[in-house]
């Protein structure tokens, strides 16, 4: 079985876990970068008027992202990573779910987060995209060689 690690990173966190997951799992990796990157002033949450807050409070906010993959019909395995905002996931990830036929492909959602849990992220894709086969997901903030290796024969098994 083919797979990939798709993440999205606004500050290197969730990059990094990325990285490890994708060399433990065997994965591709695959950055979900956004057509316009994102500033400090633009990630800053108590600013009502910053770019992620105004995403973030429009549900239907699709940013748009560049180098997109020619060939994800080749994966069967999808892990997409990314920072908890506003307990969910940053609207990009939707943009990202919604430039591929993903219909029938397992998905498996990773997280970083300050304080959050992913549960609200994970229940919110499951209702956005109900085509796909979502596996649990996992908040991986700090998570060792070894808890991943386990993570990942999970979803192998």
């Amino acid at each position: 079985m083919k797979t990939l690690v798709a993440y999205f990173s606004a500050s290197g966190v969730t990059k990094g876990v990325a990285q490890q997951l994708a060399e433990v799992a065997g994965a591709d990796l695959h950055e979900i970068k956004p057509a316009v990157a994102y500033t400090e002033a633009d990630l800053d949450w108590r600013d009502k008027q910053s770019r992620s807050s105004v995403e973030m409070q429009d549900k239907s906010s699709r940013p748009a992202i560049t180098g997109k993959l020619k060939n994800m019909k080749d994966y069967d395995i999808i892990y997409v990573g990314f920072p908890i905002w506003w307990y969910t996931c940053p609207t990009i990830v939707n943009t990202f779910m919604e430039t591929y036929d993903l219909k029938g492909k397992t998905v498996i959602p990773f997280a970083t987060s300050g304080g959050s849990s992913i549960q609200k992220a994970c229940d919110d894709l499951k209702k956005a995209y109900p085509q796909v086969i979502w596996k649990e997901g996992k908040l991986l903030n700090g998570v060792s060689k070894k808890d991943l290796e386990a993570w990942v024969k999970d979803h192998r098994d």
